[in-house]
């Protein structure tokens, strides 16, 4: 049995950035990352668009969070990337309107862009005759061309913060489930795999597609329920790698609902996609039918128990989950999204599917759908709830918000915030965060 002074629970691209800071500032102290899967980034992180988004497609208000983490971001990604000779693109991305309804959308969307930061070379609304100069297979009556977005892969980025965080002395508990945990003499402790034990001073649930589940294990977060969909890709044959520039967007039809239309992907390989869709299911390693069916009986339940029992029986969501399932049975459907504003892509010609990822969104007691990230402080715990998209992009940024709000907090004092992180000052990250 081990004894550590912190446990994070998820080896997530931010569970894993958590302790990239952590093990820079505490270098006495003894902490783990556990992740049940045989490698950091198996499941979200490293299943996404592989994008570094800039934050435009973000209420400054209700996704303030969201969307100040990844404005830093971009940066400190490119800077990371150099050092450890990492894949990074800065490619851009166009978000199109179809109709004048999707041009209001962009005006806001480039205002809000504009109030996370973004320059005016970062970001220009564009009338079709413009884009078409530009892309001309593209097809919409207007388009917001972002110059500050970019692509990255989040599964190599998570494995090389693993390799920073254990040459600092951080443990990494791989292929380990947590099956238990409990307090006992002040100290948490943790079952894994059913029979090992750890324990900690101090835990940190950074679970992902699990945490709103360790919570409620240690009775934290009752009133909130999760659900999860699955995001499918299909890939796209060489001979699509230069229809396009940069990666196309299409502005969702409803942004209340975590249901995006289909992307036009252009990876930071140069492989092209389309994806990806938001098919619900009941586990968040709902990738195929048995885990789905094994899963179904006790996630209905507990959505019938919770406020998620409104949102499932809203006849609208009803509506677009219906539709998700099309796209998930149809790979005609799905394609023909992305043919909307690229009409020249032919479905017959794409034959292979991609790596699909489950994202996971908080449904609070009275049905509706959490749109920012929820931090809540317990006595000995942390728990971050519904951290997902852009959670890549800001995942350094914010990990480091978390790691000082600990400290002045006093939750878990780091032994110095005065520290060199990397390449990165740790205050200096926090002055910047503050800044915007």
């Amino acid at each position: 049995m081990h004894t550590f002074d912190v446990v994070i629970i998820g080896g997530g691209i931010l569970g894993t950035s958590i302790s990239y800071f952590l093990s820079f500032l505490n270098k006495s102290k003894n902490i783990a990352v556990i992740e049940q899967a045989q490698n950091v980034a198996f499941h979200t992180s490293g299943r996404n668009t592989g994008k570094i988004h800039a934050p435009y497609l973000y209420n400054p208000e209700k996704k303030k969070m969201f969307a100040n983490a990844a404005f830093h971001g971009f940066d400190m990604w490119k800077e990371y990337s150099k050092i450890h000779d990492l894949p990074f693109k800065k490619d851009g991305v166009i978000e199109v309107a179809l109709d004048k309804k999707g041009i209001k959308v962009l005006e806001k969307y480039l205002k809000w862009g504009k109030q996370n930061g973004l320059k005016e070379n970062d970001i220009e609304l564009m009338e079709k005759s413009e884009i078409k100069k530009i892309e001309p297979e593209i097809k919409c009556e207007a388009a917001l061309y972002v110059y500050k977005d970019g692509s990255a892969d989040y599964a190599k980025y998570t494995k090389a913060l693993m390799k920073d965080s254990k040459e600092n002395g951080t443990t990494f508990l791989l292929d380990s489930k947590v099956t238990k945990i409990e307090k006992e003499n002040g100290k948490w402790k943790i079952t894994l795999n059913g029979e090992h034990k750890i324990f900690t001073e101090f835990l940190i649930n950074a679970a992902g597609g699990e945490a709103i589940d360790i919570a409620h294990n240690v009775g934290v977060a009752t009133c909130f329920t999760d659900v999860h969909f699955r995001g499918e890709y299909w890939k796209a044959p060489r001979e699509y790698n230069n229809l396009t520039k940069t990666s196309i967007y299409s502005v969702p039809e409803f942004p209340e609902y975590p249901f995006l239309d289909p992307h036009w992907i252009i990876r930071v390989d140069g492989s092209c996609e389309i994806g990806p869709n938001a098919v619900p299911v009941f586990s968040p390693y709902g990738y195929n039918k048995t885990e789905n069916i094994k899963e179904f009986v006790p996630k209905m339940l507990e959505m019938l128990g919770s406020g998620a029992r409104k949102a499932i029986f809203d006849k609208q969501f009803q509506e677009l989950a219906m539709n998700e399932i099309q796209s998930s049975m149809s790979k005609s459907a799905m394609v023909e999204r992305v043919r909307r504003f690229l009409p020249k892509i032919n479905a017959d010609k794409i034959t292979e599917k991609g790596t699909a990822g489950i994202r996971s969104s908080i449904i609070n007691e009275k049905g509706k759908f959490e749109s920012d990230v929820i931090l809540l402080d317990e006595e000995s715990s942390f728990h971050i709830l519904n951290y997902n998209s852009p959670g890549a992009t800001g995942a350094l940024p914010f990990a480091a918000h978390i790691v000082n709000h600990l400290h002045q907090s006093g939750l878990f004092s780091s032994e110095s915030t005065d520290g060199q992180c990397g390449p990165w000052k740790f205050l200096d990250i926090i002055e910047k965060l503050e800044k915007k």
